[in-house]
């Protein structure tokens, strides 16, 4: 389907993003955080960097999630204030991300994960109906708020339909969705930039020792 349909979905050639290849994440613990995702969420740790040679000279470990795709975590020792906030609720101050949701199967195999995050001791919730998608919510140790979804309608498989009320059911909706419903395309926003890191700033105390 062109961008021109009636759909208003662009096609999936128009992009060459093909997933999320790492999420990189921050710990203070990286022990105790391999156990978390190793044990209780039985990820595998596939990749580690760490050289005090290297450009970026910390601790820095993948967990696979899927094909092409992990969680990292780099580790800042002594450099990462305690933090903790539910997923999905709003908080006071500076805030970068909200929660990460990973991806299972169908129903039992969410229900199955939360039998075993519950053997580990971890706290989840009941599982929750979010209409074309179900999910369960829990911590990991470093406060990072997990869940756990799969899809009842998977809306990133075919064309995209900007009518369906089952998948876009925003009743006032940003204007950037009336330009991809009308024309499949958004006008430009705001030009981003490169965070630079301060002259002086010192990596060594973040260096592994």
């Amino acid at each position: 389907m062109s961008p021109s349909d009636s759909t208003g979905g662009p096609s999936m050639s128009d992009s060459p993003i093909r997933g999320v290849h790492h999420l990189a994440m921050v710990t203070n613990d990286l022990d105790r955080t391999t156990r978390f995702y190793c044990d209780a969420l039985g990820l595998e740790l596939v990749a580690t960097t760490g050289n005090r040679s290297d450009l970026y000279p910390f601790r820095h470990y993948f967990f696979r999630l899927g094909p092409q795709t992990t969680i990292a975590f780099f580790e800042w020792p002594g450099m990462v204030e305690e933090f903790a906030k539910p997923a999905g609720q709003p908080v006071r101050g500076r805030i970068q991300f909200d929660h990460l949701s990973l991806q299972v199967e169908d129903e039992s195999q969410l229900l199955a994960l939360r039998e075993r995050l519950i053997a580990h001791g971890v706290d989840t919730t009941e599982v929750v109906d979010h209409q074309f998608l179900r999910s369960v919510y829990f911590t990991d140790p470093n406060g990072i708020a997990l869940e756990a979804s799969y899809w009842v309608r998977d809306p990133t498989t075919g064309e995209v339909d900007y009518r369906d009320p089952g998948l876009f059911y925003d009743p006032k909706p940003v204007p950037a969705l009336a330009e991809l419903a009308s024309t499949g395309h958004v006008t430009p926003g705001t030009p981003t930039h490169l965070v630079a890191v301060p002259s002086e700033a010192d990596p060594a105390p973040l260096a592994r020792r």
